[in-house]
């Protein structure tokens, strides 16, 4: 259940791919976003994108775009918007939706083979994703 000021999944409002508004109206921390981004059972963006800031990583990804300068390249409500869902940025983007429940074309219970027995919850929180953010935030050229 989203806190208080928390705005849950169903009700992120986008405008151009962009969200606006804090998911979790708290300000986002970059140093958890850096444990978000590179811990493998939550954002594991590093396993996709290359961050020349990270060089400690092992085995960073490349098929998605480095993301070196992001916080040139958009502004904090595009960040928020392509971390939340990159599909409404990049309509044929393979980044998953990181703060969706609902919408699943073939939605599977982990790796089981079965279907979930009740809703799926969003892969990051939504102070995850003010995390995520603040730390791209910091990407500059």
């Amino acid at each position: 259940m989203p806190a208080a000021s928390e705005t849950a999944p169903t009700e992120v409002v986008f405008a151009d791919g962009a969200v606006e508004v804090s998911l979790s109206g708290t300000p986002g921390n970059p140093e958890e976003g850096v444990k978000v981004m590179t811990t493998a059972a939550l954002g594991n963006c590093v396993a996709c994108h290359q961050i020349a800031a990270l060089p400690d990583v092992q085995f960073p990804g490349d098929i998605g775009p480095a993301l070196d300068g992001a916080a040139d390249r958009w502004t904090e409500a595009e960040l928020r918007g392509i971390v939340t869902n990159a599909k409404m940025t990049f309509e044929g983007s393979f980044m998953p939706a990181f703060y969706k429940t609902e919408g699943f074309v073939r939605p599977g219970d982990g790796y089981t083979g079965k279907a979930p027995e009740a809703a799926l919850p969003p892969i990051l929180t939504a102070q995850q994703i003010e995390d995520v953010v603040a730390y791209l935030l910091t990407l500059k050229e």
